[in-house]
């Protein structure tokens, strides 16, 4: 029977109740670890039902349905969601809402809290809130700040009246110490990320290889896009959104040959790519495209081996997601992580595209 079957006809506890509804929806939105042992809300999008502390991406509204209990929630044909475990029984309920509420007091923080601070405010040692901590989201609370404070400067940038304001708002200390780090996080000065990349010279091409079209860019620093497809322009609308007020340079004869080697790379799978490479990401995507160049070519890993060879085995949805971010085919390989029982999955480039790849090194 189909989730929407299930979900059709619900029970009382998850009939419209508007006054309690908007207060467990403000609960959710809050992040709310301790109205987690009063309700718990299901996502009809997705199947997957969570306690109300969950750091997970926030739902609709509209696809949002409250229980009073999991094993209700689980009545109505949802499953549990794996990085907050909202069953009620077992060690990890607590662990989750601990983990939970320390990240909801990192977002919030102007400064960053110390390790004792944070594990006090949830009832832990410092160095088994550090362990749970890491062991759940695969970073570290130093490292899930710094990602919550770059987040807020990209935000910032975009709306604030100026490029200092936006510093200080993201919770830098000083613009000094923004600036040491800045090109690291926006991936060019905070005015040109400002303007949407003003200022800012991508040079890139389009060839074609066995898997279709393939576009690569550079900034100064190296390639910063490998992209596959089956539409040229296709493949390069994507680039000019990502960068809409950069100067992007086609048609440059000194540039074929780094796609060349591109090609190269593609078609024997399994060879390093010796050009330098300018990408970006959180702290924990990082980690994981470092893991996934480890994997050697003609071998497989699941989203679970790579989680625990970064010492988070619970952060297997985090590594999805790291994998479907990779802004760069082939050359960090995804395509090599498959799901636990052996099936292909998702690929952000075609999931025909990550067998014939797997394939070929194979040597089938």
């Amino acid at each position: 029977m189909s989730i929407i079957a299930t979900i059709s006809v619900l029970p009382a506890s998850a009939l419209p109740d508007p006054a309690g509804d908007d207060a467990r929806w403000a609960a959710v939105l809050a992040r709310d670890a301790a109205a987690g042992g009063d309700f718990r809300y299901a996502v009809r999008s997705t199947g997957v039902y969570c306690r109300p502390g969950c750091t997970a991406r926030r739902p609709r509204r509209e696809n949002v349905v409250f229980y009073a209990t999991a094993a209700e929630a689980r009545a109505a044909g949802y499953r549990p969601c794996r990085r907050c475990c909202p069953d009620t029984s077992g060690p990890a309920d607590g662990t989750a809402a601990r983990v939970a509420e320390a990240c909801r007091l990192l977002e919030a923080a102007e400064e960053l809290p110390t390790l004792e601070a944070l594990a006090t405010a949830v009832g832990l040692s410092a160095s088994h809130f550090h362990r749970t901590f890491t062991a759940t989201l695969g970073l570290t609370p130093r490292a899930y700040a710094a990602a919550c404070r770059a987040r807020r400067l990209r935000e910032g940038l975009g709306e604030a009246s100026s490029v200092t304001t936006a510093v200080y708002d993201a919770g830098f200390n000083s613009s000094g110490r923004f600036y040491a780090v800045s090109n690291a996080i926006l991936g060019m000065t905070p005015s040109a990320y400002r303007a949407g990349g003003i200022h800012a010279e991508i040079r890139f091409a389009v060839g074609q290889c066995t898997l279709g079209s393939v576009l690569v860019a550079a900034t100064g620093k190296g390639i910063c896009a490998i992209s596959l497809g089956d539409d040229p322009e296709t493949l390069v609308l994507d680039l000019q959104d990502r960068f809409p007020a950069a100067r992007l340079i086609g048609d440059d004869p000194a540039f074929e040959a780094t796609v060349a080697q591109v090609v190269g790379l593609v078609e024997t799978t399994g060879a390093p790519l010796e050009l330098p490479l300018d990408i970006r990401g959180t702290a924990f995507q990082q980690r994981v495209w470092q893991a996934l160049c480890a994997i050697p070519a003609g071998e497989t890993r699941t989203y679970g081996e790579v989680a625990t060879a970064l010492g988070a085995p619970r952060a297997v949805r985090a590594v999805a997601r790291a994998c479907a971010a990779n802004p760069l085919a082939v050359a960090i390989p995804c395509h090599r992580v498959v799901r636990r029982d052996g099936d292909i999955s998702g690929y952000r480039w075609g999931v025909e595209r990550k067998r014939a790849l797997l394939a070929r090194e194979a040597g089938s």
